[in-house]
């Protein structure tokens, strides 16, 4: 069956709600990137699940009707993400058991309690973006052994987009700052003591861009490519330490063209 249709509609939902990833996705061999974007796809609506349902329940609700997906209980129908996910799994081979502990992982999104500690966040980041840096590679060379430059670019990228999140989340009474280095239920409390646990999870970002760059799957061949959104965290970093900046009220933005200039150059030093 051709799906064409459903691979564009992927494409345009990640054009538009995932600006980053799509573009890091320019960078990917034509034949693969339907593929890839298709797998972003299912995260963003994954991702996005809290924000359109109206309580926890119907959220859990739309979780088991993936669940269903992947597991083959349930058919893709009219669905134009799913039906592009399950011809990608089916292309390549993918272990549906990852998206599915992907989506068990998410459903610390879908209620207000605290993230207990750093390990748990670490946890979180690896289970949610790391799957999909693994995934991608293995999309794009599927005998690449990019485990642990996958954990490290998760964690990476995961714990940027939270801190660029920390305005939607203070908002909505929801937050990803670990209990242990922040003890406050409300992120406004202690501003001190925030700035210092921000400052802790921004190292801890580091930490991980510093161990992928030495990681060899991420620095040359078939699947080096798949860990190019990392590429931007640096970007969202430094904007979260200039003077002025306030993080529970600010949304960290870079402009396109940086963001795209910086994925050309990360594109062309892959060996």
């Amino acid at each position: 069956m051709d799906r064409a249709a459903d691979y564009a509609y992927c494409d345009a939902l990640l054009r538009r709600d995932d600006k980053d990833r799509w573009l890091a996705c320019l960078f990917l061999p034509a034949a693969r990137r339907p593929h890839v974007v298709a797998l972003y796809a299912f995260s963003h609506e994954i991702a996005s699940v809290r924000l359109r349902a109206s309580e926890p329940l119907l959220g859990e609700i739309r979780f088991q009707y993936w669940r269903d997906v992947l597991t083959g209980e349930r058919g893709a129908d009219d669905a134009p993400i799913a039906a592009a996910l399950l011809d990608t799994i089916d292309r390549f081979g993918l272990p549906g058991q990852k998206l599915i502990s992907l989506i068990d992982a998410r459903l610390f999104d879908l209620y207000d309690a605290p993230m207990p500690s750093v390990a748990a966040l670490e946890a979180y980041a690896k289970a949610t973006a790391g799957s999909l840096f693994q995934l991608a590679a293995t999309i794009l060379h599927p005998q690449a052994e990019a485990a642990e430059a996958a954990a490290h670019a998760g964690v990476a990228y995961a714990l940027t987009g939270l801190l660029r999140g920390l305005p939607w989340q203070a908002a909505a009474g929801q937050t990803y700052v670990p209990r242990e280095l922040y003890g406050a239920d409300d992120l406004r409390a202690d501003r001190p003591a925030l700035d210092a646990a921000l400052a802790k999870l921004r190292a801890l970002a580091r930490q991980n861009l510093a161990a992928l760059a030495a990681e060899p799957a991420a620095r040359a061949g078939q699947a080096a490519p798949a860990f190019l959104p990392a590429a931007l965290c640096e970007l969202y970093l430094r904007q979260m330490e200039k003077p002025g900046y306030d993080p529970l009220t600010r949304p960290v933005e870079v402009p396109q063209w940086r963001r795209q200039w910086r994925l050309w150059h990360a594109a062309r030093r892959i060996g």
